[in-house]
């Protein structure tokens, strides 16, 4: 049974250590090894957690902490993105990901849209969101057609192409 917890100013060390793990993997395969310091850096991980109306959450397995999830809910559109979300290294191949997706729609019921993001590079992700959660791909950020949001920096080579997720509701 999955469920969900409020990361606690206490956990967020951890919580952000286990993230960057998991982001970490993609970005080895594809690039052949990480930039300076991690992906997302801590700053972006705290900048997260301090946005307006942000959630962080563990992911539990029977009480036991598989993954995490960063929310972000506005309660007067209930349009809510899921900004970061992954599983522990590990415990990848039993279907928590899609389980814990789940789990997090059920925790808001209110919710009219979900937007996500994900990289060019990230075909794990874009198959995840689109074959498995019912998301649709809504837009193509490029060179020729910037995001306007993000990402703010050139970490990795390929950075400036991404996808915009939703999933009406």
């Amino acid at each position: 049974m999955i469920t969900l917890s409020i990361v606690e100013v206490s956990e967020r060390a951890a919580f952000k250590k286990h993230l960057q793990e998991a982001f970490a993997v993609a970005v080895i395969e594809t690039f052949g090894s990480l930039p300076d310091g991690p992906i997302p850096s801590d700053d972006d991980l705290d900048q997260s957690f301090a946005s307006p109306g942000a959630e962080a959450l563990h992911v539990l397995d029977q009480g036991r902490k598989v993954g995490g999830a960063i929310v972000t809910i506005n309660q007067e559109t209930h349009r809510n993105t899921l900004d970061l979300f992954f599983i522990k290294l590990g415990e990848h191949g039993h279907g928590l990901g899609l389980r814990a997706w789940q789990a997090i729609e059920r925790r808001y019921p209110d919710t009219r849209v979900w937007e996500t993001h994900t990289p060019l590079f990230e075909t794990r992700n874009i198959h995840f969101y689109v074959n498995k959660c019912g998301f649709k791909i809504v837009e193509f950020f490029n060179p020729h057609h910037p995001n306007p949001h993000g990402p703010g920096g050139d970490d990795l080579p390929g950075e400036e192409a991404d996808f915009r997720f939703e999933k009406v509701m």
